[in-house]
């Protein structure tokens, strides 16, 4: 699957799920004073954005340091891709118990990573500088979007979770969740017709 810097960007919005964050990222926050709120916002949102940086950056040498092919990384990436959509669609039942975070600031965990950059997101983002990687600005950038989307997400998260309601954001992550699912089906797909062809 070739990727454009708008199709980048939009497979990235969609891994980090901002909108579908909000419930958690709202709990994270109710023992942090009011004041710093967005100082461990933007501070969260950077560490996730240093984290993903270095899997775009370093993805092709560790690639190559365990002899694995695009193709192949492409297969797993889809299998990936597809479980989240999966779990997007159909959240668990017990999710609004795992919300529940430990009476103090959050720092790295569970913000920033697994929040927003977990293990998908850091896949996504070898996956997608790996696949071309003489346009890592033009990746560089679409991360950089992203982080900054899911920024303005998370400091208007409680005015959003007022004004759209708990059922519209549920819906739109599920929307979301389905575009996924057809997204990984594709880069899937398309792993295994350039092994098949490699391999016949």
């Amino acid at each position: 699957m070739e990727y454009s810097f708008v199709s980048a960007t939009f497979l990235l919005l969609l891994i980090t799920d901002p909108l579908g964050n909000i419930p958690v990222f709202i709990s994270g926050l109710q023992q942090v004073r009011p004041e710093r709120r967005r100082l461990v916002a933007i501070r969260e949102c950077a560490i996730a954005f240093g984290a993903m940086l270095f899997f775009m950056l370093f993805g092709r040498p560790f690639l190559e340091l365990f002899h694995l092919t695009d193709h192949s990384l492409r297969v797993a990436g889809g299998v990936i891709l597809f479980l989240i959509a999966i779990h997007m669609v159909f959240p668990p039942e017990d999710q609004a118990n795992s919300e529940e975070q430990k009476p103090r600031e959050p720092f790295i965990v569970p913000i920033a990573i697994p929040m927003i950059a977990g293990p998908s997101a850091l896949a996504t983002a070898m996956l997608v500088a790996s696949g071309n990687p003489q346009k890592l600005p033009m990746w560089v950038a679409a991360l950089t979007i992203t982080i900054a989307i899911t920024l303005v997400v998370f400091l208007f998260s409680v005015k959003l979770k007022e004004m759209l309601g708990e059922q519209v954001i549920l819906a739109i992550e599920r929307l979301m969740g389905l575009v996924l699912c057809a997204l990984a089906v594709e880069m899937l797909l398309g792993g295994l017709a350039v092994y098949l062809k490699s391999a016949g």
